[in-house]
């Protein structure tokens, strides 16, 4: 059976949100160990919890990407972005895309967007990045502030390392 110790790593290591938090420093171990009800003494996981968070770095950077709005998008045969049978593609419709381009545009940062644009009350339409470019398809009336969404989240991307 895994020790304690190994058993709070995995259970932090399910929970993204919760390994950011421990790496920043913004955690009440207390409650957190309540959270993963990892069987055993409330103390010893908090106690695991801090000595998890003592190992973690984390940091923040800017990727290093240019980011631009392109209206008319919608649904066609082959476009900007396809997932199984759906394409999107200029003057096919009334959705906006979301095109960011350069270093940092990783799966990192796709997922930054898209927390970003949760947070915003934003849901794409679609999403997909390849070869150092993003794609988010949103509502026209989104536009802009997807824009401004996807163009924060790619100025302050965070990373957690062991």
């Amino acid at each position: 059976m895994p020790s304690l110790a190994e058993r709070t790593r995995t259970a932090v290591d399910a929970r993204p949100f919760l390994r950011t938090a421990l790496a920043a420093g913004v955690v009440n171990y207390a409650a957190a160990a309540r959270l993963l009800d990892i069987e055993g003494e409330q103390d010893a996981v908090a106690t695991a919890l801090r000595r998890y968070a003592a190992d973690l770095t984390h940091t923040t950077e800017a990727a290093d990407a240019t980011v631009r709005m392109e209206s008319g998008l919608g649904e066609s045969d082959t476009g900007m972005l396809a997932v199984n049978d759906t394409a999107y593609a200029s003057g096919a419709g009334s959705l906006t895309g979301v095109v960011a381009t350069g270093g940092g545009v990783d799966a990192r940062a796709t997922a930054t967007v898209l927390a970003r644009l949760d947070a915003a009350g934003i849901a794409p339409e679609a999403a997909g990045y390849a070869d150092g470019s993003l794609v988010v398809v949103v509502e026209r009336r989104d536009g802009a502030t997807a824009l401004r969404a996807v163009e924060d989240a790619l100025a302050a991307l965070e990373r957690v390392d062991s």
